[in-house]
């Protein structure tokens, strides 16, 4: 099973390339991702965060699991949210568990890409779902949730890594 790369790594940080090979290796690739997910109890996981710089993620969050291969996230309701949110890739020293935090997010968002095989996908989403998508996207771009969040939150988080 793969690790799940956590902050500190450069791949956490470096935009991610888009996929141009859909092939066995991605469709093994996805399979993957989905064990590492599962196993770390998350609902959702993007390439670089298991070390693959590639832009694709997978998700399974209130039982709609799916994935996105060179994702484009489009806003469709710009109002914010505050919710907490955690990252895999941001465990506490002591836990090993992902932190939180309240982060602001957009209310609803559009997924467009493709799938394992290259036919094209696209998601609507609200809620935790939209949070996902976007939380996954930032990873692709170089991101992390901790980015979001005021200076003095995003200090308390990363003394606790």
């Amino acid at each position: 099973m793969r690790d799940i790369r956590v902050i500190g790594d450069p791949v956490l940080r470096t935009p991610a390339e888009p996929v141009v090979d859909f092939d066995r290796e991605l469709r093994r690739l996805i399979d993957e991702m989905f064990e590492a997910m599962y196993a770390a109890e998350g609902v959702g996981l993007a390439g670089p965060q298991i070390g693959v710089p590639r832009r694709l993620f997978v998700y399974d969050v209130n039982g709609r699991r799916g994935h996105v291969v060179n994702p484009v996230l489009t806003v469709d309701d710009a109002e914010e949210v505050l919710d907490h949110e955690g990252c895999l890739s941001v465990p506490g020293r002591e836990t090993r568990k992902p932190l939180y935090a309240p982060t602001p997010r957009a209310a609803g968002v559009t997924v467009t890409g493709v799938d394992r095989l290259g036919r094209p996908v696209s998601v609507r989403a609200r809620g935790t779902l939209a949070r996902c998508f976007q939380h996954e996207v930032d990873h692709l771009d170089g991101r992390l949730f901790v980015d979001l969040l005021p200076k003095s939150e995003a200090r308390k988080i990363m003394l606790q890594t």
